[in-house]
């Protein structure tokens, strides 16, 4: 099945030298499918939506839950984030623990990735927070 993950390191379906390839590629600027997916232009499997932020499901999970968090206003990069975005990250992280509950992993933990940049692997430039959960992590994460 196309998207699932066994639970194995080496099971994935997208490697990281294939995020790494499309983050070498991607580039800072413009519309992203992220903003199409804020402006319902193109579907998405929706978790949480307020006034500040959306929730949905990775379209390639990377375990057996994943979803992302992304804010509504369009911050490029953390790195690029401003003082003024601090309640917005915030916000952000709280609704990604309100969607663990929701998604019934946050009893057993789970792990929160910001990708930022080339060297981060940053594939959309769009900030958003990736979260895993569902098997057992490893470290160190790459």
């Amino acid at each position: 099945m196309k998207g699932h993950n066994s639970g194995n390191e080496s099971d994935h379906v997208t490697t990281m030298a294939d995020e790494v390839t499309r983050a070498h590629s991607a580039g800072e600027g413009g519309d992203t499918i992220f903003g199409k997916i804020i402006r319902k232009e193109i579907p998405a499997d929706i978790i949480y939506e307020d006034e500040q932020c959306l929730a949905f499901q990775d379209i390639n999970p990377q375990a057996p839950v994943h979803f992302l968090v992304i804010p509504k206003k369009p911050i490029p990069q953390l790195s690029k984030a401003q003082d003024g975005d601090e309640q917005l990250l915030g916000h952000l992280m709280i609704v990604a623990r309100k969607c663990a509950e929701k998604q019934g992993i946050a009893d057993s933990g789970f792990r929160m990735v910001v990708n930022d940049g080339r060297h981060g692997a940053q594939s959309v430039y769009h900030v958003h927070l990736h979260i895993f959960g569902g098997r057992q992590m490893s470290w160190p994460p790459g």
